[in-house]
């Protein structure tokens, strides 16, 4: 199981344009154009059209070599590339801003700045770069902060209103749990709050996403199963519509029984900052865990002290643990309650869980099993685990464990003879226990000659032809690898007196 939540950093924030004209030391002034743009980076071009080379968002800047007689088309050119802002520099081609520049600029809605002469423009660019590094560092802080605050309040006696109420004071908007209707923050306005129920019933379905995104009324909408449907006997959302809560296309009426509902969390927040994304998931995790099928107390509080002390050992219990990999068509959660867990981690059509259990073959599921690891060893387990299944897979058995440990373990005894087979064909009989020796012998010839009985010479010649025959380099310490492996394994097993 991967430690959750083990999530990427959270993308680096545009900078605002309105930040870079205050800077009086580099004396920027706006000529045309909006006032405010997002800055994703900085890029420098005299090229007539350096569109291709462009990503978008950038503040290009440019003293007009390459500007030639169609201020026009060149201005266009960049709003069709999504450039951010141009900046143009006075002097030394131009001893001011083109008028014809500036007209097209505000035609096509591009900011222009005009940068003055005493200003280099690395200076522009260092200024940016410092900015979205200040704006970066903040937003980690601001995501670890609420990482922190989240397990806190999954550790509190009522913890799922709490975990709400934390998220929605961290996202600054509005967090709602379905189906228990539950909700925290500022309500959107009528038309996000219908987009955002009509985004949590396409979740978790056979069939659907896992996570989905919308936006509404200016509002920007999440949804995330958390984790397959609800248990049995909760009831789902039962307010009539009204004026401001239309029908919930995905909601049965609440006096008629309809399908099992999706358990889900929603957010709606009246801006987007970059570890939103980030914040959304942890709580999506902690809330998996705190309304699963059956109480994960242990696991809940194991989860909460990895948030809390980024120490996935001290969170478990020494164990051992196994790590399973799983393929099949059945349900994720019914295959983790017959292994004695909740720790699931349901990737599209591979499965992983982390049990304390000795699994056991179960129908419908082909699984991989790795050796007993202790929570250190976790990482390695996971990788003997994706291997098993592999296995399991190929020889199409219900369940394989992991293999001997060593460098020959990683491969099953299957797969490691048939590539033997295939990669010494071309050699005979006598040219491979040559090459077995001369290997065996660290390529010393004299020595691999006493060895075999023959003439050094001898050796020589036919270590040559096992390089032709095979296209290889063996000089070359892959090729020796690989050869020596697949050598070991062309060997017939040895009995008790071999």
């Amino acid at each position: 199981m991967e430690a959750p939540p083990a999530t990427p950093p959270p993308p680096t924030a545009p900078v605002p344009l309105g930040a870079l004209l205050p800077d009086r030391e580099l004396g920027l002034r706006r000529l045309a154009g909006p006032a405010e743009a997002d800055v994703h980076g900085v890029h420098a071009s005299e090229m007539a059209d350096p569109s291709p080379y462009l990503l978008g968002g950038e503040l290009l800047l440019t003293a007009g070599a390459g500007l030639g007689a169609d201020p026009d088309g060149y201005v266009s050119r960049l709003a069709e590339a999504g450039v951010a802002a141009l900046g143009f520099g006075v002097a030394p081609v131009h001893e001011q801003v083109p008028a014809g520049l500036a007209e097209a600029c505000e035609r096509h809605g591009l900011p222009l700045l005009e940068v003055p002469p005493g200003t280099p423009f690395s200076a522009v660019a260092r200024t940016v770069w410092r900015l979205m590094a200040g704006a970066r560092t903040r937003e980690l802080r601001r995501v670890t902060e609420a990482q922190q605050s989240l397990a806190a309040a999954a550790a509190r006696p009522d913890p799922v209103p709490a975990v709400l109420s934390r998220l929605a004071a961290s996202l600054g908007g509005h967090v709602t749990l379905r189906p228990d209707d539950r909700s925290a923050g500022n309500p959107p306005p009528a038309e996000a709050a219908a987009a955002l129920r009509a985004l949590l019933a396409r979740v978790g379905r056979a069939g659907g996403p896992a996570t989905a995104t919308d936006q509404a009324g200016g509002w920007h909408l999440t949804a995330h199963a958390l984790g397959g449907p609800a248990p049995d006997g909760l009831p789902g959302p039962v307010t009539a519509p009204g004026p401001d809560r239309p029908t919930d296309p995905g909601a049965a009426p609440a006096s008629e029984p309809g399908p099992e509902p999706v358990r889900a969390l929603g957010t709606a927040t009246p801006a987007r900052a970059p570890g939103d994304h980030t914040i959304a998931s942890v709580a999506a995790v902690l809330l998996t865990l705190l309304t699963a099928h059956r109480p994960a107390g242990p696991e809940a509080a194991a989860l909460t002290r990895l948030l809390l002390d980024g120490d996935p050992a001290a969170a478990l219990s020494p164990g051992p643990w196994h790590v399973v990999h799983a393929r099949g068509a059945g349900d994720p959660q019914a295959l983790a309650a017959a292994l004695g867990t909740v720790l699931v981690d349901p990737r599209g059509e591979r499965v992983r869980l982390l049990t304390e259990r000795e699994p056991g073959a179960r129908p419908g599921w082909r699984l991989g099993v790795s050796a007993p690891a202790t929570p250190d060893g976790l990482p390695a387990a996971d990788a003997q685990a994706r291997r098993a299944l592999e296995r399991a897979e190929a020889a199409r058995t219900p369940l394989a464990r992991h293999a001997a440990p060593g460098f020959s373990g990683l491969v099953g005894e299957a797969e490691a003879r048939a590539h033997a087979a295939a990669l010494l064909a071309p050699l005979s009989p006598v040219l491979r226990e040559t090459l077995r020796g001369w290997l065996a012998h660290h390529g010393g010839w004299d020595r691999t000659a006493a060895a075999l009985g023959v003439h050094r010479n001898t050796v020589r010649q036919r270590v040559a032809r096992c390089g032709e025959l095979l296209g290889r380099d063996l000089d070359d310490p892959d090729t020796r690898m690989e050869l020596w492996f697949a050598l070991r394994w062309e060997e017939p097993p040895q009995g008790p007196g071999g």
